[in-house]
């Protein structure tokens, strides 16, 4: 969340999931990255959290650094896979804003802003939606270039390097030695992001400022 706007809804609500990816364009059993506002909310979400899974958490967030691991069974949620991948992309973001929402509302199921295809929008102004298809909208300005978050699999087998980012293998592997860099064999997750739009569907209950 910390370079481009995005789309934001409950993770467990999968009318707003499904609107968020309508809205998005994105093609059938695509699916959205989740972030949380603290580790201790992972223990819900995800099992078989490993001590490489644990240190790697520990140094890298809030951070860019996503984790694809596998979901607790029996979660009431469809990020847009069917739950056909048995994986996650999880992370506690950088931007302080993205954290304390998430923190308040739990486990958050988001994906860029733009369209499939197009490029990340770097100001609310280039997200392509009409004002019906948000609930809600949070406005930071122009937000700068920069890296994507770094994305890692991790679970019982090891710990592999899928996509280069913010944090680089040699970093990850600092941390975990045993970490190789692969190619993925299915993409999970999308770009990061800083300010969030709601799709329409979703309703909160916020606390706090």
């Amino acid at each position: 969340m910390e370079h481009s706007y995005a789309f934001a809804c409950d993770a467990f609500r999968q009318d707003a999931v499904r609107a968020m990816h309508v809205l998005r364009g994105d093609p059938l059993f695509t699916a959205a990255q989740v972030i949380v506002g603290s580790v201790k909310t992972t223990d819900g979400i995800v099992r078989e959290t490993t001590p490489e899974i644990k240190a790697l958490m520990k140094k890298f967030w809030p951070g860019m650094v996503s984790l694809n691991l596998r979901p607790q069974l029996g979660l009431s949620w469809d990020l847009g896979d069917g739950n056909q991948l048995d994986r996650v992309s999880v992370r506690i973001p950088k931007a302080k804003f993205a954290k304390a929402l998430a923190s308040q509302t739990g486990p958050l199921a988001i994906a860029s802003a733009a369209r499939k295809g197009m490029p990340a929008p770097k100001s609310l102004g280039d997200v392509l939606v009409l004002e019906s298809d948000v609930a809600l909208k949070f406005d930071n300005g122009n937000l700068r270039k920069g890296p994507l978050s770094t994305v890692i699999e991790a679970d019982e087998t090891g710990v592999r390097y899928l996509r280069e980012g913010a944090i680089s293998l040699e970093e990850i592997q600092a941390i975990v030695p045993g970490a190789t860099g692969i190619q993925p064999s299915r993409p999970i997750g999308f770009s990061h992001v800083r300010n969030l739009l709601w799709p329409r569907f979703q309703s909160f209950n916020l606390t706090g400022s």
